[in-house]
């Protein structure tokens, strides 16, 4: 599950594919997370979904909501709510950038996938435009097409 990019020291955690399905991504951000230490422990072995996952801006601080980090296993009374919502470690004036796109275009913050980046856990957030259903189809139409078209060429290099 987890992928290393050598190049960037990067270590990839958790991915949100269904966001990339229901939404356009415009813009991403990467931001730091608050993680107490039994919840850096379950990261580390992968317990985290972030397919409901969303953001919020409340007093110029960004949280992360819905975002389920499992319970560490041999944590004791250190573990915390799995769903409690987590500060995300912003500048001010990129909450705030943000904060005008969210409000004035009706955009979504969300977040797309979370990762390693040497030793701290880094969280890349799309600024989402949602997807109408015949976007989706859309979609599944260009993949099937490119899919049809990828087979045509083995068959023909064969």
């Amino acid at each position: 599950m987890a992928q290393t990019n050598e190049k960037h020291g990067t270590k990839q955690i958790a991915d949100n594919r269904k966001a990339r399905h229901d939404y356009f991504v415009l813009e991403t951000v990467e931001c730091g997370i608050e993680l107490v230490g039994t919840e850096v422990k379950s990261v580390r072995s992968g317990g985290v979904n972030l397919k409901d996952s969303w953001c919020s801006i409340e007093d110029g601080e960004m949280f992360v909501r819905q975002m389920h980090i499992s319970p560490y296993e041999k944590g004791n009374v250190f573990n915390r709510d799995p769903l409690r919502p987590r500060r995300l470690l912003l500048h001010k004036r990129e909450i705030m950038r943000l904060y005008g796109m969210v409000k004035q275009e009706g955009l979504t913050l969300i977040p797309m996938s979370l990762y390693f980046k040497g030793s701290r856990v880094k969280v890349a957030l799309g600024l989402c435009k949602g997807k109408q259903l015949h976007d989706k189809r859309d979609d599944m139409a260009k993949r099937a097409a490119n899919r049809e078209i990828e087979r045509a060429i083995k068959e023909h290099n064969r």
